[in-house]
């Protein structure tokens, strides 16, 4: 949402440069599983985030970090700003769909398989130090 008008602290109406953002959806990972991930990286600066998302074991990291990348890479076709500046302002796993399914059990019952889905978003800005 580019350009929007918003109440800023002080309850003035102003008009502020929006950030750039990238959401990935239906990534097939819980939130309970990106959440930390997610917490470990907010307000860290682009270029380090993806050096440490790098080395992170978990496939929730390589989720993350793609959509990092794709939000500075937003970010640098809007003209924005470099990499180096950019900072992660804001970023959240927010949970998706579900997808269930059945399970065939012993004596003609059945039991449900329930797979939890996330959609990622990263909201990346100019940083202040």
């Amino acid at each position: 949402s580019r350009g929007k008008v918003r109440p800023d602290k002080l309850g003035k109406v102003g008009r502020r440069r929006m950030a750039s953002t990238a959401t990935a959806k239906n990534t097939g990972l819980s939130v309970k599983r990106v959440k930390p991930v997610v917490d470990m990286v907010r307000g860290m600066l682009v270029d380090d985030a993806l050096s440490t998302l790098q080395f992170m074991p978990s496939p929730a990291a390589a989720a993350v970090a793609k959509v990092v990348r794709s939000a500075t890479a937003n970010a640098e076709s809007e003209l924005i700003s470099r990499t180096g500046e950019l900072r992660i302002v804001g970023i959240y796993a927010n949970e998706g769909p579900r997808t269930k399914r059945l399970r065939i059990r012993a004596r003609g019952r059945a039991a449900r398989i329930i797979r939890s889905n996330s959609h990622i978003t990263v909201v990346v800005d100019e940083g202040k130090d």
